[in-house]
């Protein structure tokens, strides 16, 4: 089967979709031609694209104690080249025909137990255009001590065990500087709390 489709006025043909790995998670193995910069064609080249579905990620703030609300947990793909266990924001898969706003809530929820009080969206990005077609909506989210609802701790019936760390915004400057985090949608998300901040920590200095 033939695909043809037109991005940004250059045109891409797709053959012999086929997924080589269906599980969870997928591989599709496909055919590309595309035009090129100088308006010639590649030829047809085999690509791989793994799919994983699109996620959410928040950046939780606890507005009545000033403190950044992290996970930690058992990631099993970061267990042979590093710790195994990582401290990243909260993050989830989305659900079918779920909204980007509804599973966020969801996430938090489920992993720190706080109802967001508080919630804007920082960007969408692709994860790694080279290899998936993962999207993530990454969120600045804030939460009060009012909204502690739940025990969190992840989902049961994903055999989730988490745990959550606090981290002082007065401290935000040290842990982004310490070479602690080892999760790129983490480090994009302190970076960009830090930059929104900047004029408050410089009024404070004065």
């Amino acid at each position: 089967m033939l695909q043809c489709g037109n991005h940004m006025d250059r045109k891409v043909e797709i053959k012999d979709q086929k997924y080589i790995f269906n599980d969870f998670f997928k591989i599709e193995e496909c055919k590309v031609s595309y035009e090129k910069f100088d308006g010639s064609r590649t030829p047809f080249i085999r690509r791989l694209c793994f799919e994983r579905g699109d996620s959410v990620a928040a950046l939780v703030l606890n507005r009545d104690d000033q403190k950044i609300l992290l996970v930690n947990q058992f990631k099993y793909p970061t267990f042979k080249k590093g710790p195994g266990w990582i401290t990243e924001i909260v993050a989830g898969m989305l659900g079918p025909d779920e909204k980007p706003e509804e599973a966020v809530r969801r996430e938090v929820f489920e992993e720190i137990g706080y109802r967001i009080d508080v919630l804007e969206l920082i960007a969408k990005f692709y994860v790694s255009p080279g290899g998936t077609s993962e999207r993530i909506w990454l969120y600045y989210a804030e939460v009060t001590n009012v909204g502690k609802e739940g025990s969190g701790g992840g989902s049961l019936k994903e055999n989730e065990d988490i745990m959550m760390e606090e981290i002082s915004l007065s401290k935000l400057n040290a842990y982004i500087s310490g070479g602690q985090i080892q999760d790129a949608k983490t480090l994009l998300a302190l970076l960009w709390l830090q930059r929104r901040l900047e004029p408050q920590m410089m009024l404070q200095t004065k």
